[in-house]
């Protein structure tokens, strides 16, 4: 079977390319004639078929209400007996141009909540409006949300085992192109090199297999095919977790960049509130499915207003050694609850120091207690948490 490559250099491409060098900046490489003409045509245009322009700050995604339950079947006849709340009502939305860091400790449901948006496990209730269009995904087939995956794509979190080893570069950045048939061709050639080279990696990489390629270079490669259709929507789960820190700061870098050349949105899953803090516009804090905190970043590192916020930017470590050393560290008491059977009340009262018995009672609902603010606690307004 024919290769995407191999259609590249039947076409006397990798010999149109091979005597181009490639003089790396600091996170990209000079872009060639072919690409720099690309990149300012989609510029210039929009990224959907509908040919609205772009107008930054308008709600391109509204979550309401999102929840997934994953049933505990028992027995031979598998009946169930319980749910596990993954991700137990969230609400939020995302505005065009904008990055919202989704954060929380392993299990909270975050990555569970992003698979839900692109429709790649279907929720259990609630609705996520998307677009000019003002589309409810949640309730498309597979055959009506086809046209809608083209905008809204995932970074996955493991660059090793999201991309197949047994195809190349080009085959792996093409495949969008070839299977939505949005390019062909000479067209399709040029697209592929455009995006490799947006993303800092030469055109001569186009014909190697991802094995040849260092743990940031294959992230990069996700980062392209996921550019691949002209998205407006990118959820990227955690995709600098499984890199080393130098290799962390270049692919925050380079996503940054993307957005401000793309004007891409992007739904940023994490649980290390450095890196968040990095690269997002806007920050939501979930804890055991639910969201606790949603505040734009500087006023949520600056002054928390719950707990359990609190206490994950306690955990990130300051440059200053004394500072560091002065701060106050809080401790977790205990585990976190089993999704399958929360506690009453509010989830975190069982592990939070300024827990009372309103807090074991009632279940805390997400409000507004300040300009671009939401909490759920009830002694919001009476706490004085500390920030960075």
């Amino acid at each position: 079977m024919e290769t995407i490559a191999d259609t590249l250099c039947d076409a006397g491409f990798t010999q149109t390319y091979k005597d181009k060098k490639c003089t790396m900046t600091n996170l990209r490489p000079d872009l060639s004639p072919v690409a720099s003409e690309l990149t300012e045509r989609h510029r210039e245009t929009k990224w959907n078929d509908a040919q609205v322009p772009i107008v930054k700050n308008t709600k391109l995604l509204q979550v309401n209400d999102l929840r997934k339950y994953f049933p505990i079947q028992k027995g031979i006849l598998q009946r169930t007996v319980g749910y596990v709340k993954a991700v137990d009502g969230i609400s939020f939305d995302v505005n065009r141009g904008e990055t919202l860091g989704l954060v929380g400790e392993s299990g909270c449901g975050k990555t569970t909540a992003g698979r839900c948006l692109l429709r790649l496990i279907p929720p259990t209730s609630g609705s996520f409006i998307f677009g000019e269009e003002q589309v409810d995904l949640a309730k498309l087939t597979h055959r009506e949300m086809q046209p809608f995956r083209k905008r809204i794509q995932m970074i996955f979190q493991d660059p090793h085992a999201s991309l197949n080893p047994r195809m190349t570069v080009a085959d792996i950045v093409g495949e969008p192109m070839h299977v939505n048939r949005t390019e062909k061709g000479t067209a399709l050639q040029d697209r592929i090199v455009a995006l490799l080279e947006s993303v800092g990696l030469r055109s001569q990489d186009m014909r190697r297999y991802p094995h040849a390629f260092s743990g940031g270079q294959r992230q990069r490669i996700g980062i392209a095919r996921a550019l691949a259709l002209q998205p407006e929507l990118i959820v990227a789960d955690e995709p600098v977790s499984a890199l080393d820190v130098s290799v962390q700061a270049q692919i925050l870098n380079l996503l940054a960049e993307l957005r401000e050349e793309f004007n891409l949105s992007y739904i940023f899953i994490a649980h290390d509130l450095s890196v968040v803090e990095h690269i997002s516009d806007r920050v939501a804090v979930m804890y055991l499915g639910k969201i606790v905190e949603i505040s734009d970043a500087e006023t949520l590192y600056e002054s928390p207003k719950h707990p359990y916020t609190e206490a994950l930017i306690s955990a990130v470590p300051l440059p200053d050694p004394n500072a560091q050393r002065e701060r106050e560290h809080i401790r977790l008491e205990g585990d976190v609850p089993d999704p399958s059977q929360p506690p009453t009340g509010c989830y975190f009262h069982p592990r939070c120091r300024y827990a009372t018995d309103i807090c074991k009672q009632e279940t805390p609902e997400l409000r507004q207690v300040a300009q671009d603010v939401q909490v759920a606690c009830h002694h919001s307004d009476t706490l004085e948490l500390q920030g960075v």
